[in-house]
């Protein structure tokens, strides 16, 4: 089932930047760059950096010195053709002259290029912090390839940062006039709904994890499954597909009691109370791809208002 190519990507699937992946080879890259005035540095702690408004705050090397710096990695160059570094580390440190920002609060609202450079950079500090044993023999790993690869000295494996495959889908009824969202129950308290996602099985295709999924959390069957786009979502390393599909019978809809504690039909005038603010219940954010998916259905019919 192909992608609509005219419809808009999700918010961290916008862009593309220079990855320059043929330098990462060079052993002594990083050091390099880092003596070179024209270098840019994005901090990532966490999954939060600095912005200058709605843009990046990139630093020079230079403007660095005393901070403890976790890891460095090489990101690629930025649309000027400057060189462009990772830099993590554990500590977000407030100052008057800049402001901190989590990637699910600013990835929305940044230039293409430079929130798929954020997304980038928050999974591949994620994966150099979480990651330093080798999974075969559980030797402490040597990093190479300017931060895009780890070399175990003990068995002499190779590892890559991993990305898993989950899916994620707005559920509509038959007559195409409600959206089914669940309430997770990570969520604690907080009147939460958003689409309905999982991680893809040993052995399973995507479209078959969309019916799982869905039919194990919420009791309903589909039809319909239609592929829309994907995202990278670096929570922990998952790439979002996203899908939208049709339920057979929703009076079947109920939730499975443990990872979903509330399903519930919403229609369109619902949603533009949720997504306006004016409702006892919230949504997704602009930086996921699931609140792609709901605004994606709530606005095809047209502005009538339903």
């Amino acid at each position: 089932m192909p992608a609509n190519d005219s419809a808009p990507p999700p918010a961290l699937a916008r862009g593309r930047f220079d990855r320059a992946a043929d330098e990462r080879t060079d052993p002594a890259l990083i050091r390099r760059l880092r003596e070179r005035s024209d270098t840019r540095v994005l901090v990532v702690a966490g999954d939060r950096i600095r912005t200058d408004g709605d843009q990046l705050h990139l630093d020079a090397p230079a403007g660095l010195a005393g901070v403890e710096i976790e890891h460095w990695a090489f990101l690629g160059r930025t649309q000027a053709g400057a060189p462009l570094l990772l830099a993590a580390v554990l500590d977000a440190h407030e100052s008057d002259d800049s402001r901190w920002a989590s990637l699910r609060t600013a990835g929305a609202v940044l230039p293409a290029e430079e929130a798929t450079a954020l997304v980038t950079a928050v999974a591949l500090a994620r994966w150099l912090r979480e990651s330093p044993y080798c999974p075969a023999c559980g030797a402490l790993t040597d990093v190479i390839q300017s931060g895009w690869a780890r070399r175990c000295p003990s068995c002499g494996r190779e590892h890559f940062p991993r990305t898993d495959p989950a899916v994620i889908v707005a559920v509509t009824s038959a007559d195409d006039r409600r959206v089914l969202l669940g309430r997770n129950a990570q969520w604690g308290d907080r009147a939460m709904y958003s689409t309905f996602a999982g991680f893809v099985e040993a052995g399973e295709s995507i479209e078959a994890t969309v019916a799982r999924e869905v039919e194990e959390e919420a009791g309903v069957r589909l039809h319909g499954i239609r592929y829309r786009s994907s995202q990278p979502w670096p929570y922990p390393r998952s790439l979002m597909l996203g899908f939208h599909a049709t339920a057979v019978d929703e009076t079947a809809a109920r939730p499975d009691g443990e990872e979903i504690v509330d399903v519930r039909w919403f229609d369109r005038q619902e949603l533009r109370a949720g997504f306006s603010g004016r409702a006892d219940f919230s949504l997704p954010g602009p930086a996921s791809i699931a609140h792609m998916l709901i605004r994606e259905w709530l606005d095809a019919d047209g502005g009538s208002g339903e």
